[in-house]
């Protein structure tokens, strides 16, 4: 009597070897911070690659290369994919710009893409801000804040996208970081005063170096 058995039959060529799957390493962003220095930071000088507003309108004035080298400069990193979290930040940069400015510093806000709708969110809220596109993520890179290894949907719902983290520097004419901000749940947005006392401290420690 012949036994029949209930297992189907496989080959043993079916089996696939654990290394016979793509290994995607996966290592945590650690952003720079306050205190380091990022010797490697620089803006290109491709027409392409930057966008002004003034009062919501497409600005086409001259990009101040020589004091971006020379004062201190506010950078902020933004993504259209970061939703309305994204929007809020711009409306607080736009509100702190005129002040930067005041003080001897300059505000840049870094995109990795060239948004389609950037016009008609500009002109919706009047914005007066410096745009410069990161097609690369070079910048984002330098700063540790966007690595292909640790996209951000994995500590953020709601994102799609690997974009840079919604973070704000301080640097100075050496490229030191003075202040650092990033805002992990959404609720403690960076505060003004922080950034502005970051700014003033630059400006007038390079104008003391000068004078001396």
């Amino acid at each position: 009597m012949s036994l029949k058995t209930k297992y189907p039959y496989f080959d043993s060529l079916e089996i696939l070897l654990e290394n016979d799957f793509a290994f995607k390493p996966y290592k945590p962003l650690i952003p720079v911070k306050a205190g380091n220095f990022v010797p490697d930071f620089t803006f290109s000088k491709e027409f392409g690659r930057w966008q002004q507003y003034t009062n919501g309108a497409d600005s086409h004035g001259l990009i101040p290369f020589s004091k971006l080298k020379s004062k201190p400069v506010v950078i902020a990193f933004y993504s259209q994919h970061w939703g309305q979290h994204g929007i809020n930040q711009l409306l607080a940069l736009n509100e702190l710009q005129h002040e930067v400015k005041a003080i001897g510093g300059q505000l840049i806000v870094i995109s990795p893409e060239k948004e389609t709708l950037l016009n008609k969110l500009a002109w919706e809220h009047n914005l007066s801000l410096t745009f410069y596109f990161d097609l690369n993520n070079e910048i984002a890179r330098q700063f540790r804040v966007y690595d292909e290894a640790s996209p951000v949907w994995n500590r953020f719902s709601g994102v799609d996208e690997n974009v840079p983290l919604l973070a704000t520097y301080v640097l100075n004419a050496s490229k030191n970081i003075l202040y650092d901000h990033i805002d992990y749940d959404f609720e403690s947005p960076f505060v003004a005063d922080d950034i502005l006392a970051a700014v003033y401290e630059a400006s007038h420690f390079a104008a003391d170096r000068k004078s001396a």
